[in-house]
């Protein structure tokens, strides 16, 4: 029988060899996507599926089971070979115990040991983290924050999360709730506090639901033919071309977001603001929040600018927080 450092020794050089692999998934509200990955993060083959109607704990871990064998198979790369597996959820997730607490966004989906399951479907060493989270550790290791020690991530979409890097560690608070800024009250948004299982203050106004909201309620105040089918970035484009109405949501909306991220930065002493999400990603939001930000000079004016992963930013972190934990098990940093 091998030695736990014979064993470690032997799986080092498979993977110098070129033989270890990794495995990043991304959970989401309605599509699951699985990458494969060599141990130097080159990226072999994606597979996704649909959440939709297959969103229970146990249907994930069988598409993932079913996602990884096909990539698998599709690069010719033996089970022997899968080193780690790292999974990004939605909601507030406990890293630690590899426990997805609490999440809106997945039916049925309280406590769930995401870690343990992943492990014993997959038979390797397994890691989670809350999506957001995820998408820092990529922008911070192959994206628009590469190498920077402090920075915040933050994701506009339907609802409004951030990732924070501080002093080069990532934050997840006491109660693995670090980031939830959609809750955050600024000038401009209600005052009232958020009921359970609804929208937080900022969100509420300039997440994507609640740009359309506010598009539908321009329509009726002004009499506008309303297009009901518009999406948030599809008004913030109409901003740009000139149309009234948008502009003036757009106006509001990069205002409250500009208060929102000076206040972020007076907290943390944090420059760098990378915008990611179906939201976040807008041109029209990111130049007029820069327009607000040119005010704040004090102590530092924050810098501001958009996601260079996209929709992959969580896809990535997931890649790297595997070979994190490959790296830990076979004992030998083999990647930067």
């Amino acid at each position: 029988m091998r030695t736990q450092t014979e064993a470690g020794n032997g799986a080092a050089l498979r993977v110098q060899a070129g033989y270890g692999h990794v495995v990043g998934v991304d959970i989401g509200a309605s599509n699951l996507r699985v990458a494969l990955a060599d141990m130097n993060g080159t990226i072999l083959g994606k597979w996704s599926a649909s959440t939709k109607e297959t969103s229970s704990p146990a249907m994930v871990i069988e598409q993932i089971h079913t996602g990884v064998e096909s990539l698998l198979k599709q690069a010719s790369v033996p089970w022997r070979s899968l080193l780690a597996v790292a999974a990004g959820a939605p909601g507030i997730t406990d890293a630690d115990a590899g426990v997805v607490v609490a999440t809106s966004y997945l039916r049925g989906w309280k406590d769930v040991p995401l870690q343990s399951l992943l492990r014993a479907a997959l038979r390797v060493p397994a890691a989670v983290e809350n999506d957001v989270r995820m998408a820092a550790i990529g922008e911070n290791w192959r994206g628009a924050a590469r190498g920077v020690a402090d920075f915040v991530f933050l994701a506009i979409g339907t609802g409004i999360a951030a990732g924070v890097f501080a002093n080069g560690r990532l934050i997840h608070g006491a109660d693995f709730a670090a980031g939830e800024i959609g809750y955050m009250h600024v000038p401009g948004t209600p005052e009232e506090a958020a009921q359970d299982g609804a929208p937080g203050s900022l969100e509420s106004v300039i997440g994507g639901e609640g740009l359309r909201q506010q598009w539908l309620r321009g329509c009726t105040e002004t009499g506008v033919a309303v297009s009901r089918g518009l999406s948030a970035t599809e008004i913030l484009e109409r901003a740009r071309a000139g149309d009234e109405l948008a502009a003036g949501i757009l106006h509001r909306s990069a205002k409250i977001l500009a208060y929102a991220v000076y206040n972020v930065s007076l907290v943390l002493n944090c420059k760098l603001f990378v915008l990611g999400g179906g939201v976040g990603m807008s041109e029209p939001l990111r130049d007029s929040t820069r327009h607000f930000l040119e005010q704040f000079n004090e102590p530092v004016r924050p810098k501001l600018t958009i996601s260079s992963l996209g929709q992959d930013a969580q896809l990535i972190g997931a890649i790297r927080l595997a070979m994190n934990k490959a790296e830990s098990r076979i004992g030998v940093k083999v990647s930067d």
